[in-house]
C-alpha cells in the first residue's frame, strides 16, 4: 500500500467517524483507552512479589515466621506460577532496628527491587491468598507509586501520634499491620534513596505504622495509604489476606506462682491508685508487692532504700531486679514491672507466656525505639508492663549495665542494656502506653488487650471491666 492510499484511508475513518457522530468517536477513543489501561494495568506473577514477614529474633516468633515462610512457598508451588521471594525480617541484616522498616528499606531495595514490582509486609500471624492478593494488586499500575492496606484512622486526636490531625483525626489514614500492607516498587526505591539522605523529624518510634503512613505520605508530597477491601483481618468473602491472633493458644497458661509482678508506686499515690490495682487486677497476681518510698503496712509496701523520683525510675527498677534474684522473694520464672496506674490481664499475659521459654533471656512488652535509622536501640515501653525472664534478669544484673542516674527512664536504660547484650525486645501489639481511647477503636477491639496505662481523664475500674476482665472463668493453675 502507497503512503498516498494511507493518507486517504485515514481520511475516511475521520469522515466516517465525524458523520456517525461524538458517541462512534467516543467509543473508538474508550477502547483505545482501555487497550492501553490494559496494558498498565497487567497481570501481576509471583516472581514480582517480595513478601517481608515482620518477624523477631526471639525463638518462638522465629519459628512462627519461619512457618509462615513454608506455607506461603508451598502454597505458591500449588499454584504453579513462579516463587516469590519471602524474606523474614530479623534475618535481613544483624541489625535489630530493622523492625522499624525504614532501616530496611535501602537493603530491600539494593537486594530485591531490580526484579520485583511490589513489596508485601505482613505479620507472622497474617495468612495470604496468593491467587486472590495477585489479582488485588493487578488492579494498580507497578509504574507509579501505591501504598495499599486495610485502613485504620483515629476517632479523636491522640497522645500517641503526637495529636497529629487533631482538627480532624480521621481523615489521616493508616495501615493495619495485622491484613498487610503493600508499597510499589516505585515508592519503596524513592523511599529507600530519602531515608539514606533526610534526618527523621523525631528519634523515637512509638507506633510504627501510624509513622510509617506518615513518612510515606510526606505532608502531601507522597501518596495516602489506598484502602482495599481485600485486606483483611476477619475472614469474609474475597479476602486476600486473614489474621488469626496475636494471644495464641500455645497450651495452658502458665502457673501463677510462676509469676511475679512488682508494682512501682510512691506515697503520694497510696491513697487513689493503689486501691484500683486492689480492686481489679491485683487478686489474679500469686505473687505481688508494691515497691514505695515509704512503708506502709495497709499495703503493704517495701521500701528499697530509693528515694521517689518525679521523672525515670531506674534506681528502683533495678533495686527491684536484684531483690527478684534474691531469697527475699519466692523464685519465679517471669518479672512483671508494672506502674500503680497500670491496668493489666493477668490471665491473659499467663497464657502468652505459655509461648516463651524462661530459660531463654526475653524482654517483652510494647515495643519502642530510639534513634533506630542511626543504629539506636529498641526497648520495652514500661507503662505497659515490662516482662523478663529470669534468664534476662540475670543476664543483666550480672553484666555491670546500671543507672547513670537514679532519675533516668528506666524503660530506655533496660532497652540500651540488653541491646548491648545482644538481648532481642520481643514485641506484643496487646501491651498498651496510653489508655484505650488513644488507640484506633477497630482495632482494640479485634485484640485480646493485656493492659493499657494512665488513668487520665477515665474510670479506671470500668475500663477494667471493659476492655481486660475476661467475661468467662477459666481454671486458674
Amino acid at each position: 500500500m502507497s503512503p498516498h492510499d494511507v493518507v486517504n484511508r485515514c481520511k475516511l475513518v475521520a469522515v466516517l467517524l465525524l458523520w456517525l457522530g461524538p458517541s462512534a468517536a467516543d467509543e473508538h477513543t474508550g477502547r483505545a483507552a482501555e487497550r492501553q489501561e490494559s496494558a498498565a494495568y497487567s497481570s501481576v506473577g509471583l516472581e514480582e512479589v517480595v513478601f517481608v514477614i515482620q518477624s523477631q529474633r526471639n525463638s518462638y516468633h522465629a519459628r512462627r515466621g519461619e512457618q509462615r515462610r513454608v506455607e506461603i512457598l508451598q502454597q505458591a508451588a500449588e499454584l504453579g506460577q513462579g516463587d516469590p521471594v519471602v524474606v523474614l525480617l530479623h534475618q535481613l541484616s544483624q541489625y535489630e532496628g530493622d523492625w522499624s522498616v525504614l532501616p530496611a528499606l535501602p537493603r530491600l531495595s539494593d537486594t530485591y527491587g531490580q526484579s520485583a514490582s511490589w513489596f508485601f509486609f505482613i505479620e507472622e500471624e497474617t495468612r495470604v491468598a496468593l491467587s486472590a492478593l495477585l489479582q488485588v494488586l493487578s488492579r494498580y499500575s507497578v509504574q507509579e507509586e501505591w501504598f495499599l492496606g486495610k485502613r485504620l484512622h483515629d476517632n479523636d486526636a491522640s497522645i500517641i501520634h503526637h495529636y497529629a490531625f487533631s482538627e480532624d483525626p480521621a481523615s489521616f489514614g493508616y495501615p493495619d499491620p495485622a491484613a498487610g500492607w503493600a508499597v510499589s516498587t516505585p515508592l519503596l526505591h524513592r523511599l529507600a534513596e530519602r531515608i539514606q539522605h533526610e534526618q527523621l523529624k523525631s528519634d523515637f518510634t512509638i507506633d510504627l505504622k501510624h509513622e510509617l503512613a506518615l513518612y510515606i505520605w510526606e505532608e502531601g508530597n507522597g501518596p495516602q495509604l489506598t484502602a482495599v477491601p481485600e485486606f483483611c483481618t476477619e475472614m469474609r468473602d474475597n479476602c486476600a489476606t486473614t489474621f488469626t491472633t496475636y494471644l495464641p493458644n500455645c497450651g495452658d497458661p502458665v502457673p501463677k506462682e510462676d509469676v511475679f509482678v512488682a508494682v512501682k508506686t510512691c506515697q503520694k499515690f497510696h491513697t487513689d491508685r493503689v486501691p484500683v490495682v486492689k480492686a481489679t487486677w491485683e487478686k489474679d497476681a500469686g505473687f505481688l508487692e508494691f515497691y514505695s518510698d515509704v512503708l506502709d503496712a495497709s499495703i503493704p509496701t517495701v521500701s528499697l532504700g530509693v528515694p521517689n523520683t518525679e521523672r525515670g525510675h531506674c534506681g528502683k527498677t533495678f533495686a527491684i531486679l536484684r531483690r527478684f534474684l534474691s531469697k527475699a522473694v519466692p523464685k519465679a520464672d517471669w518479672l512483671v514491672i508494672v506502674d500503680d496506674d497500670t491496668l493489666i490481664s493477668l490471665p491473659r499475659l499467663r497464657r502468652l507466656l505459655r509461648c516463651y521459654d524462661p530459660k531463654e533471656a526475653v524482654s517483652l512488652g510494647e515495643r519502642y525505639g530510639y534513634g533506630l535509622v542511626q543504629n539506636g536501640y529498641s526497648y520495652t515501653t514500661g507503662g505497659g508492663g515490662m516482662v523478663l525472664s529470669r534468664a534476662a534478669v540475670s543476664r543483666l544484673v550480672t553484666s555491670g549495665c546500671s543507672c547513670y542516674s537514679d532519675d533516668a527512664p528506666d524503660d530506655m536504660v533496660l532497652g540500651r542494656c540488653f541491646t548491648a547484650l545482644g538481648v532481642p525486645i520481643t514485641h506484643s501489639p496487646l501491651f498498651h502506653q496510653a489508655r484505650p481511647d488513644d488507640y484506633s477503636e477497630s482495632l482494640i477491639s479485634m485484640q485480646q488487650a493485656i493492659s493499657f496505662h494512665k488513668h487520665w481523664n477515665i474510670n479506671p475500674v470500668a475500663v477494667y471491666k471493659h476492655w481486660l476482665r475476661d467475661t468467662h472463668a477459666r481454671d486458674e493453675l
